[in-house]
């Protein structure tokens, strides 16, 4: 299993990430602002605006460190990634796959199905933890309607349906996720999802944590030798990592909008970490952003026990074990891609 290492995160628009003989260091102006061996590093995130240097994204290419870049709203822009792994073969099993109704319709449903299902125990345990904070009636309602899409998803073997399936099953839950919110500051309420910009504060979080998730299934699957960018659910488009964005459905809830609740219940989140602009949209401040960063470190080292593998793995892995068992179902080697049931 791949070892789990860290990840560089770059928030300060103005740096420059450059290469000193095995080291990224990360540059302020004429100031050396951070110097970290590469050896160290999985991955770095890149949140500014004046780039890297040539050097460094080849040194990364070569050593197998993905290299990607945000914009300032949080949305990925392009990676930095050397040879691919696996086979020219396993891919050709894939794109044929994916150009394949049938088959493509039984991975798109394992994705939804998943989505679905750890979605509503999201809810099921807000009913459980917190049974005097919550409207548990209400709570318990939309619980039946998502266990009831889970039953037309099972039976469902076109896309298209699957898509309007999920689209529904993602209102119900967000249609209680405000009531998850245990925060007494109004300006942390949400009132449904939003984006490209986000427009309130919920969202921003919510958006910011999605790319992270992103950057996260992509790496996955290039890990495992597929390509991230033809996808089973989500429809091929330029520049769009669409099987990332499959891979990632199954997770959305359990570790981003988790993490994203506990932050702002422990009140870790304020109102004040996030800034409005002029035109609505909403971003996190620079302080703020690093502790969500930190915080989603942390999240990727606690320790899971895996819902078909059986064994014990941090979060941060979880991804490249369903990347792995979708590689092994198209090579033929699974009768069915299991997907993650959190429990």
């Amino acid at each position: 299993m791949k070892k789990l290492l860290n990840t560089l995160y770059v928030t300060t628009p103005e740096t420059y990430l450059a290469l000193d003989g095995e080291n990224v260091v990360v540059l302020l102006g004429e100031e050396e602002k951070l110097r970290l061996p590469l050896h160290t590093l999985e991955s770095i995130a890149y949140f500014g605006y004046k780039g890297a240097s040539p050097a460094l994204m080849g040194a990364c290419a070569k050593r197998g460190i993905r290299l990607s870049f945000f914009n300032q709203g949080n949305r990925f822009l392009a990676a930095v990634s050397g040879n691919e792994n696996g086979n020219v073969l396993l891919r050709r099993t894939q794109y044929r796959v994916a150009d394949d109704p049938t088959q493509s319709a039984a991975l798109a449903r394992a994705f939804v199905l998943a989505k679905i299902h750890n979605s509503r125990w999201i809810l099921e345990r807000a009913t459980r933890d917190h049974p005097m904070r919550v409207d548990v009636a209400a709570i318990k309602e939309s619980c039946a309607e998502l266990a009831g899409k889970l039953r037309a998803v099972a039976e469902c073997a076109d896309k298209q349906t699957l898509r309007g399936l999920e689209g529904s099953a993602a209102e119900t839950y967000f249609s209680r996720f405000d009531a998850l919110i245990l925060a007494d500051d109004a300006r942390l309420r949400f009132d449904g999802r939003n984006r490209r910009p986000p427009t309130d504060r919920m969202n921003a979080l919510l958006s910011f944590l999605y790319a992270l998730l992103a950057g996260l299934c992509a790496s996955a699957l290039s890990e495992a030798g597929l390509d991230p960018y033809v996808g089973f659910l989500h429809c091929d488009r330029p520049g769009r990592v669409s099987l990332a964005l499959d891979l990632m459905e199954e997770f959305r809830g359990i570790l981003a909008d988790r993490l994203a609740l506990t932050l702002v219940n422990t009140r870790a989140l304020k109102a004040s970490d996030f800034d409005c602009k002029e035109n609505g949209a909403v971003l996190l401040k620079d302080a703020a952003r690093k502790l969500v960063l930190n915080e989603w470190q942390n999240k990727k080292q606690e320790i899971i026990t895996h819902p078909y593998l059986g064994e014990k793995l941090p979060w941060g892995l979880a991804p490249f074990a369903q990347a792995l068992l979708l590689a092994r179902y198209l090579r033929g080697d699974l009768d069915a891609y299991p997907p993650f049931f959190w429990k």
